[in-house]
């Protein structure tokens, strides 16, 4: 294509954007609102997917050994643990050290069991770490049916329901995103449509002439990408300005230890691309699907 045919197609895409008054207006503030919380869940469901993955990478198998087994027994039962398969590592913890971490993590109330270090009632532990989360419940039933195994504890109720929560949530998550998504292109396909309609007869006039099919979609090509760009601009100042005010100023006063928020950067910038790319992909695909059939003269 010329350059300076696609210079007309997009001068005449601009005039047609700015010819159409409140169309233009209705097309745009559509996508806005759509863009909108379509930001807000993407923003929700990235923050809550990264902290389901650091939950779910957090996920260990603890395999207690019998207090009778002696030493070499110890190197064999942690040798036959680490033949297991999708087991990433194998860490020995020894009682003391167990004991040690179950005082710190009390606190002043962990004092208590200082009274213990003489005669020390916990078993020395394996902790493994699985390859991937899932593999936490076969490791730990494998684990279960080796010798000098007192225990295996991985918190089975809590990582199920976990793995099921994270997955409802990204589904649900995943399907209201596509299903606004679609609405947006809904709308502005049938406002290019009513401006097509305006213009019918002229596009008539053009195939009569010989006008081809991609020199008559473009200038509505051009139209949609811009209607989609002009209404990613509020959305992306919006989701930019209160996720900095939600980072920066507010989630030390929520304090919520267990959560850890997307880093501003580049998460916003990110985010923003991605806002950008939907609404000029949402302008464009609801442009084309309009102007097909009136192709067809």
């Amino acid at each position: 294509m010329k350059f300076r045919t696609l210079g007309r197609h997009f001068k005449e895409g601009s005039k047609s954007v700015f010819r159409n008054g409140w169309m233009t207006v209705s097309a745009v503030g559509a996508t806005t609102t759509t863009l909108l919380l379509v930001g807000v869940f993407l923003a929700v469901m990235l923050n809550l997917n990264e902290f389901a993955t650091s939950v779910e990478d957090d996920v260990e198998v603890r395999v207690f050994i019998e207090r009778t087994a002696n030493e070499q027994q110890v190197d064999q039962l942690g040798t036959d643990l680490e033949a297991i398969n999708n087991v990433a590592s194998v860490e020995y913890s020894s009682k003391e050290e167990e004991l040690e971490g179950l005082v710190d993590s009390l606190g002043d109330q962990g004092q208590a069991f200082e009274l213990f270090e003489q005669t020390n009632p916990l078993n020395d532990v394996y902790i493994i770490d699985p390859s991937t989360p899932t593999a936490a419940d076969s490791i730990a039933e494998a684990s279960r049916n080796l010798d000098y195994v007192y225990d295996v504890d991985y918190g089975e109720e809590i990582v199920q329901r976990l793995f099921t929560f994270n997955e409802y949530a990204r589904t649900i998550g995943l399907a209201l995103i596509v299903g606004l998504v679609f609405t947006a292109i809904f709308l502005i396909s049938n406002t290019v449509r009513i401006t097509i309609l305006a213009r019918k007869k002229e596009i008539e006039i053009m195939k009569l002439v010989g006008a081809t099919n991609a020199f008559i979609r473009w200038p509505f090509f051009i139209e949609g990408m811009l209607l989609g760009l002009l209404g990613s601009i509020i959305p992306i100042a919006a989701l930019a300005g209160g996720y900095y005010y939600l980072y920066y100023y507010l989630r030390d006063s929520i304090n919520f230890e267990f959560v850890q928020l997307l880093p501003f950067h580049p998460f916003v910038w990110q985010l923003s691309g991605l806002i950008l790319a939907i609404g000029v992909f949402i302008g464009i695909w609801g442009s084309v699907m309009s102007v097909r059939k009136f192709l067809k003269v």
